[in-house]
């Protein structure tokens, strides 16, 4: 059975600025390209990654991180009801973002292990296993 690894936005800006934990995102990507473990995040979060890089940077080159990203070994989810229902319970009890709501959401319903360096992910650590960067 192949490992499952969600990466949030905080894990794949920190790989793209070179920030701590890069290298540890980018040894996940190798073994996602050897076919060794999973990698996916869901479109809500690719979203964030854009405007974070639009907003920093310039469109353009969020258009371009964008495009390298779909280009690698992530599988990006879109958002249905059931994920889109998940993340929302999460939002509901406060406290964390919406867009990180999805990628807990998703780790959750794929018994899957979060990527990140976000500390509001400590709020759900009895639900969601986490891999920090």
């Amino acid at each position: 059975m192949t490992v499952t690894k969600i990466l949030d936005t905080f894990a794949l800006v920190a790989f793209f600025e070179d920030d701590a934990g890069a290298d540890l995102v980018r040894e996940l990507l190798l073994e996602a390209e050897s076919k060794n473990i999973k990698l996916a995040m869901t479109v809500v979060n690719l979203g964030e990654v854009w405007y974070s890089i639009a907003r920093t940077v310039s469109p353009e080159q969020a258009d371009a991180i964008v495009q390298e990203i779909r280009g690698m070994s992530i599988e990006i989810i879109d958002a249905d009801w059931k994920l889109t229902h998940q993340a929302a319970i999460y939002k509901a009890r406060g406290g964390i973002s919406y867009a990180d709501c999805y990628a807990a959401a998703l780790a959750k319903l794929r018994e899957a292990e979060l990527v990140t360096g976000d500390p509001e992910f400590q709020k759900l650590k009895d639900e969601v296993t986490t891999a920090w960067i």
